[in-house]
């Protein structure tokens, strides 16, 4: 059954292109502290930095954390992120304007209040932060405390995402997190309170127990809080690559057939309570950004999922951060002690990355603009990067066969993917990945498919969760982005 073969498909979800998993160590520190040197001077740019700390395990967590109980080795942590900073905008030509800056995680909201605002201050002593940037961190609601929530008001923060992922007790105590909604609705409550006013949730799908009822009892529960986005993610059980996910009960996860279900109910309670769909995993009220850059043409994907964020540059900070700049790729040393080894001695903590090519960036117009907009105009795009799209012409026999399975249309050069298989688009953002020969499937542990996001989030490994530094890291090593 078509429908069946490219749900299964073992696919990237192509946050970036080209992968993580076509990084090499050819792309180090030299090569980006040349690019740094050579960024243009007035050119807004985003920030990313990644905080690996959480206090407790979740079992579903397929990200590279350090569980903590003590604020010792956050403290550690924060002064490498300090350095890298400084050694960054000691590169740059001159201080650079920014007009997006994200804390990802891990929980960064673990950073304590005045430690919080202290980095915050720094980074506006180093970059020109927009006096409109959005600023936004992810957020555990069950450690966030008041005092963090108004120094996050005080900091400028001013959009929060809050992992939620199922209200259903059984659930719950299937993955290790146990969250009230009191919980959640009260760390809604409080961050609105201190002008943190744009919330976003997370949800998860296929996890142990779960059913359409419970997806949908979750999702009537979370919009009763009004976030003004959800992002919802499909869980990939790969215990022989997760450690801790060895603790979740295989038994009870729902197969393909069931994970399916559970997503389209979900889609279509999130449109009936007024929230339109954005891309593949995304939904959002009309007056969210996300939905004005649907609207207009300017949606964007990029590592850290769906963006309205049109900068053309990402630095990253932090260990196992991904950054990009007009030459290409890098990322960080993703272990975080050789990531702080690095930094002591005043040296960037590049470990990898990958040189874009011409030919890369048409494809990667193409792909982001079928992951955006379920359509692309190919000829077009080549001719907007000076290309020939005769050199695409590898990819004719990949559409033919989606096309003849009833996935796309495709006619003099437009690609648009059938509106009842948008779930397949990354099978055709896949026909045009030059480092793919073609579709293919997963080996399967036991009877699920090992599915992963593009971290996002994304990022950010194979499971299919929000998109930020370390994120990525795990889904573009093992499936690739």
């Amino acid at each position: 059954m078509q429908t069946t073969k490219f749900r299964e498909a073992r696919l990237p979800w192509y946050t970036i292109y080209p992968a993580v998993s076509e990084f090499s160590g050819a792309v180090g520190a030299e090569a980006y502290e040349e690019w740094l040197r050579n960024l243009p001077a007035d050119d807004p740019v985003s920030l990313y930095l990644h905080v690996p700390f959480c206090r407790s395990a979740c079992w579903y967590c397929g990200f590279p954390t350090t569980i903590t109980r003590h604020d010792a080795p956050i403290l550690n942590y924060l002064a490498a992120l300090r350095d890298e900073i400084r050694l960054v905008s000691e590169r740059v030509p001159k201080t650079l304007p920014v007009s997006d800056i994200h804390f990802g995680g891990g929980t960064p909201s673990l950073i304590g209040p005045a430690e919080f605002l202290a980095l915050m201050e720094f980074l506006r002593c180093r970059f020109a932060i927009s006096k409109t940037a959005t600023v936004a961190i992810e957020i555990d609601p069950r450690t966030l405390t008041p005092e963090m929530a108004e120094g996050l008001g005080a900091a400028g923060v001013n959009r929060a995402s809050l992992g939620v992922q199922s209200f259903d007790p059984i659930v719950q105590k299937a993955i290790n997190r146990i969250q009230s909604e009191a919980q959640t609705s009260a760390a809604v409550e409080v961050l609105r309170r201190h002008g943190v006013s744009r919330i976003n949730f997370d949800l998860i799908y296929g996890l142990p127990h779960q059913t359409v009822e419970s997806c949908v009892e979750t999702v009537r529960a979370a919009v009763a809080m009004r976030p003004d986005r959800l992002a919802l993610f499909g869980y990939s059980h790969i215990p022989s690559q997760v450690e801790n996910q060895r603790l979740i009960e295989a038994e009870f996860l729902p197969d393909s057939a069931a994970r399916a279900e559970q997503y389209a109910a979900v889609a279509v309670t999130l449109i009936a309570a007024g929230y339109r769909q954005i891309g593949l995993d995304h939904f959002a009220l009309p007056d969210d950004e996300l939905a004005l850059a649907q609207e207009t043409g300017r949606l964007r994907r990029n590592s850290l999922g769906y963006s309205a964020d049109t900068c053309r540059t990402l630095i990253g900070f932090g260990a196992s951060a991904i950054g990009r700049i007009g030459q290409g790729y890098v990322q960080n040393e993703v272990t975080r002690d050789i990531y702080i080894q690095h930094i002591a001695v005043g040296r960037l903590a590049t470990s990898k990355g990958h040189r874009l090519t011409d030919d890369d960036r048409v494809r990667a117009a193409i792909i982001e603009r079928l992951m955006c907009d379920f359509e692309a105009d190919v000829p077009a795009i080549c001719v907007a990067h000076g290309s020939d799209p005769i050199r695409l012409r590898g990819s004719d026999e990949r559409l033919a066969m989606l096309a003849k399975d009833g996935i796309v249309d495709f006619e003099n050069g437009l690609v648009r993917v059938r509106r009842e298989h948008r779930f397949g688009i990354r099978a055709v953002a896949a026909a045009f990945d030059a480092f793919r020969d073609g579709l293919t499937y997963p080996a399967v542990e036991g009877k699920h498919t090992t599915r992963k996001l593009t971290q996002g989030v994304s990022f950010a490994g194979e499971n299919e969760l929000p998109s930020c530094g370390a994120r990525l890291v795990v889904k573009r090593r093992k499936m690739s982005t």
